[in-house]
């Protein structure tokens, strides 16, 4: 297939998702929007203003230019962070999305404005369910808790503001932020608290930036998933455990090249992992700030690992077992998925 091709092809395979951050996920002309509306000193261009918050598609790997693109100064209302969260929800349809459980973090959305966590909260599962209804997939959320942004005092007292909301499409909690700086131990006691509370299984971004220790310290802490984890190639022993005890590993290609984390695209960790059996997915992380979508991602892994309809099928499957639903829930979603993809042969395959 040309390039064309393998885009349009990917573009409408039926995905699951597990690691995409709303707010590296905007919709560009709704952010944009709101940024004029408030003010802000971003360029008046469309064009440019894109430039602006993206990271430049063909440069080399730069993590604090990455960083530099994430910024907290947007929302002047509540009205701001419904807006922004339906439109860029909506979109996910284009990207092909089945099922996603989308994290965010309420403390980026609140901390310009000092807004009421618990409204934020609620306000984007709102918006999201609305505009996820209405574009025809499933969604979930779990909630971002930013190590280097919040301390553990912090991150327990959101943590039980967010318990006391009793939303129950929030399924899941997720460590994220400064791997190296704020090594996990620091969120001992967060952890065991929500392990101890059974409320929420919890995810944590391990072994990106850091060794594999820091990945066999997530676990003990009582993740089920672990974001990127790509230091796991480096170790066979936590490979072992990983398949034996089915703790997921949530991998981003494009996002560990901009990153820097993983410079070398076409020798990611994810193919090799997933043929010595460890549980891989693919995901995003911030497709709009990457100026990428998660099909580009689909499009590098069958180009990279040579992974065809059967890889990709049984790696959204892994990611299915691995989502944070209700066993009963994941059975009615995993023949209902299998069902989509039997469609998509029908559909788009015969068109190539």
């Amino acid at each position: 297939m040309s390039k064309k091709e393998q885009k349009f092809f990917f573009t409408h395979f039926p995905k699951v998702e597990l690691h995409r951050h709303l707010e590296g996920t905007f919709d560009l002309p709704t952010w944009h929007h709101i940024a004029l509306k408030n003010g802000l000193d971003v360029p008046k261009e469309f064009s440019a203003f894109k430039k602006f918050v993206q990271f430049p598609k063909e440069s080399k790997p730069d993590f604090q230019l990455f960083l530099s693109k994430f910024k907290n100064d947007w929302y002047r209302s509540y009205d701001d962070v419904y807006n922004i969260t339906y439109a860029s929800v909506k979109n996910l349809k284009a990207d092909g999305i089945f099922y996603i459980e989308l994290r965010f973090s309420p403390e980026h959305f609140s901390l310009q404005n000092n807004y009421d966590r618990r409204e934020i909260t609620r306000l984007i599962v709102e918006a999201g369910n609305k505009a996820a209804k209405e574009a025809g997939f499933k969604i979930k959320y779990l909630i971002t808790l930013n190590r280097g942004k919040q301390d553990q005092e912090g991150m327990y007292n959101l943590y039980k503001a967010i318990v006391s909301l009793n939303i129950t499409d929030i399924v899941g909690i997720d460590l994220a932020g400064d791997e190296q700086n704020f090594p996990i131990q620091l969120f001992r006691n967060l952890f065991t608290t929500i392990q101890k509370d059974n409320i929420y299984k919890s995810t944590i971004h391990a072994g990106e930036v850091t060794p594999s220790s820091e990945i066999w310290a997530a676990i003990e802490l009582g993740a089920s998933r672990i974001g990127h984890g790509t230091a796991t190639i480096t170790d066979p022993e936590l490979q072992k455990v990983l398949k034996e005890r089915f703790i997921v590993l949530e991998q981003c290609i494009t996002s560990n090249y901009q990153t820097g984390s993983w410079p070398d695209e076409t020798n990611h960790p994810l193919g090799r992992l997933f043929r010595l059996g460890v549980p891989v997915t693919i995901n995003s992380d911030d497709p709009t700030i990457q100026d990428t979508d998660l099909s580009d991602d689909y499009v590098k892994a069958a180009n990279y690992f040579k992974f065809g309809i059967e890889e990709f099928t049984a790696l959204n499957l892994t990611a299915l077992n691995a989502s944070f639903l209700p066993e009963k829930e994941k059975e009615v979603l995993k023949k209902e998925y299998e069902r989509e993809v039997g469609r998509f042969k029908e559909r788009v395959v015969s068109q190539i």
